[in-house]
């Protein structure tokens, strides 16, 4: 198949790397000038695997006006703050026929994508895998390889055949993918994760096994976990896991999975750029108002989050 990767930081690059690698036929595109320039000027991109065996991958990489290619799916990684930026910039070369795939950090992408793809054209997902930018053009995959997990859902939750290649094309690369027939709790499996794992690890500047190990970690992660299940419970969505599995889930990966790992939103912090707090605690937040629930503890999460993005840009 053909894919073009929309937004080639970390976790774009991987995908597209992985699947490239494979066999697949691949193209990438970004909008952040420092990447572009760069992979161009190397003629690819160096990766590392837990700061290991550096090595070169040769691809290319354009903005978005200056893509001219047709592929059949876009497999789409940006931030939420620059997500609607990339569509707007692509959609010169969108067509009806295509298909989008993402596994974007938490919510609010799947609004935008429907502004260009129909529902039955999508295909959403959350990710198990971390992935480091060390710099413009240098990544790092963390974990061994083929310990990455990830969950695909139709947006319509009907099987295709379509589904059913990337299903098989995914798989070869190595990026373990699971289908699942649940939109909206395949979603929110992966937000509760991320406003506990990526929130608390930022903050205070850990890596996972480092949090995991905390005394406290174990008090702080049911907290969270039951005040997001009761906003699930409200909003009628049934998450992936139970609580007891949610809990596990969240310990098994940290301790054993990724713990050399710091979640992407301290990547981002610790570089000075916004994070996506808004899109994951806030989304819990939001969505309990809505329900007339107050999430406190994770509004609160949220606003400690914003405090260590100003703490960083004084200390500057």
């Amino acid at each position: 198949m053909h894919y073009a990767v929309l937004g080639s930081g970390a976790m774009g690059l991987r995908y597209g790397i992985l699947l490239q690698q494979s066999g697949q036929q691949v193209d990438f595109i970004d909008t952040w000038k420092d990447q572009v320039e760069t992979i161009a000027k190397q003629g690819g991109v160096y990766v590392s695997r837990d700061g290991q065996n550096r090595h070169f991958v040769s691809l290319k990489v354009c903005y978005p006006e200056d893509y001219q290619d047709t592929p059949d799916a876009f497999i789409i990684f940006t931030k939420q703050m620059g997500l609607q930026e990339m569509l707007d910039r692509s959609c010169h070369f969108f067509h009806k026929n295509q298909y989008a795939i993402t596994c974007m950090n938490g919510m609010g992408h799947i609004e935008k994508i429907n502004q260009y793809f129909d529902p039955d054209k999508v295909i959403a997902g959350t990710a198990m895998i971390g992935t480091v930018l060390n710099g413009a053009g240098d990544i790092d995959f963390i974990g061994k390889k083929g310990t990455g997990t990830i969950n695909l859902v139709n947006q319509t939750e009907k099987d295709t055949k379509f589904t059913d290649q990337v299903m098989a094309e995914f798989a070869k690369a190595g990026l373990g993918p699971t289908l699942t027939h649940n939109f909206m709790g395949t979603l929110m499996t992966k937000v509760i994760y991320n406003s506990i794992v990526n929130t608390l690890c930022s903050m205070y500047q850990l890596k996972e096994g480092e949090f995991i190990s905390s005394p406290n970690a174990k008090k702080l992660i049911t907290r969270l976990i039951d005040e997001a299940f009761h906003v699930c419970d409200l909003a009628n969505i049934k998450p992936l896991n139970n609580r007891d599995e949610e809990f596990e889930m969240i310990v098994h990966a940290t301790r054993d999975v990724t713990p050399l790992h710091y979640p992407s939103m301290y990547q981002d912090i610790s570089k000075n750029r916004p994070t996506e707090v808004d899109y994951i605690n806030g989304y819990i937040y939001k969505l309990g108002k809505k329900y007339g629930y107050n999430a406190q503890a994770h509004d609160f999460l949220r606003d400690l989050v914003h405090l260590a993005e100003h703490a960083e840009k004084v200390a500057q």
